[in-house]
């Protein structure tokens, strides 16, 4: 019993420093350059609208990495996201995670 407790509050704090250090991996792959939080649009969409627009959507995790990785354009305007193929699959599928998360 005190192993499953145990194990249940690695998980919690696993996903919770996955969470944390979201904001962190978004500055190591550089999506802060065009994204911010909430705020003021810069170059590219906030987290929080690009949230908005995909909540509810069953296939937004896997249609956003996509979009991550290969890059697009037109959803958001005509600026292009350029493709991110360098960035590890893992970090992409937190990153869009934590982006539908954004509040």
């Amino acid at each position: 019993m005190k192993s499953l407790i145990l194990s249940a509050a690695a998980l919690a704090l696993g996903a919770t420093l996955q969470v944390q250090a979201s904001d962190d991996l978004a500055k190591k792959h550089l999506c802060t350059t065009c994204h911010v939080v909430k705020g003021a649009k810069t170059i590219g969409p906030t987290y929080v609208d690009v949230a908005k627009k995909y909540a509810g959507q069953k296939d937004a995790e896997a249609k956003l990495a996509e979009k991550v990785k290969k890059g697009g354009q037109g959803v958001w305007g005509q600026v292009p996201m350029p493709p991110n193929a360098a960035v590890p699959d893992g970090d992409i599928k937190a990153l869009v995670k934590w982006v539908l998360s954004a509040k």
